[in-house]
């Protein structure tokens, strides 16, 4: 049993060998943009979003520009029902009506951006709140399903904004709501946001923070994460049936944003505590990494 000091001593010598390990990723990622597409149980769940929040400031603070991109479909709905509009979806797409639009802007642009960029404020970071029509940012257009309202799809993407900021030193962060030529205001698939993001700051990294432990070989076995791929395998496991459901549309905006020139996208498990960290900062980081080629480092 150990006494304090001797659990004292053993702690702080884990700690020492962390920053040790984490030293030389540190010096590799300085300077380098690291787009995180922020969503899911790490949203949700106070504790998760606090330590989320503290990662991002840490990067900042290390050297790392993060950009931030988040949704907030629970948030939407919540508020949907207050307001009496049922939530609807069709083939995996919220029904975006005139209505729905008009609260999706509002808790998106109004509320959880806002307090995203307050809580980097608090852990003391410094943040900017913006949606995809400041700056003309993102050119949406209609995502072209029938029958799903203003759902739209990234047209273009204008970052001088975002790396004006990022260069004075400023965390920005985005959510997905964006208009078109005309003005009209769409929703736009966070992740799809994110990847577009990313390949025009020509960033580092695309981190997608999700509810499972990666991109797994068999579903059911949280054990058959395969830790690091590249876009033809990617696009095989699409094609045999393994990368399946809502993990489809995420491994397509990764290897998009691959495709024009982002370095490497990890798609990790939010619920684990400072899975950005740990992702980034250690050896084996904690979920898959999806690389151009089988030769890229």
């Amino acid at each position: 049993m150990l006494n304090e000091s001797e659990y004292i001593r053993k702690a702080e010598a884990t700690r020492v060998r962390v920053l040790s390990e984490a030293l030389p990723y540190i010096q590799q990622f300085a300077g380098r943009t690291v787009v995180v597409k922020y969503g899911g149980a790490a949203m949700k769940d106070s504790n998760l979003k606090d330590k989320v929040i503290r990662d991002v400031v840490f990067l900042a603070c290390v050297g790392v520009r993060p950009v931030i991109v988040h949704g907030g479909g629970p948030e939407i709905n919540s508020w949907l029902e207050k307001l009496n509009i049922e939530p609807q979806f069709k083939n995996g797409l919220r029904v975006t009506d005139a209505p729905t639009m008009d609260v999706v802007e509002m808790v998106l642009v109004g509320r959880v951006n806002k307090e995203l960029v307050a809580l980097i404020n608090r852990a003391g970071g410094k943040a900017v709140g913006l949606c995809g029509k400041d700056g003309d940012l993102i050119k949406a257009r209609p995502q072209g399903q029938e029958g799903i309202g203003f759902v739209g799809e990234v047209n273009s993407v204008d970052v001088k904004l975002i790396q004006s900021l990022v260069d004075s030193g400023y965390i920005p962060v985005v959510s997905s709501v964006a208009a078109d030529e005309t003005g009209q205001a769409y929703n736009i698939n966070a992740d799809t946001v994110a990847g577009e993001i990313a390949a025009a700051l020509e960033a580092e990294k695309l981190i997608l923070l999700t509810d499972t432990a990666g991109i797994l070989q068999d579903y059911k076995d949280p054990s058959s994460l395969i830790t690091k791929l590249d876009i033809q395998s990617s696009r095989q496991l699409i094609e045999d049936g393994i990368v399946a459901g809502g993990m489809i549309p995420k491994v397509g905006c990764c290897v998009r944003s691959l495709a024009q020139g982002v370095k490497a996208a990890h798609i990790i498990d939010g619920r684990i505590p400072h899975a950005l960290l740990l992702e980034i900062f250690t050896d084996e980081g904690i979920g898959s990494m999806i690389v151009a080629s089988p030769y890229s480092s």
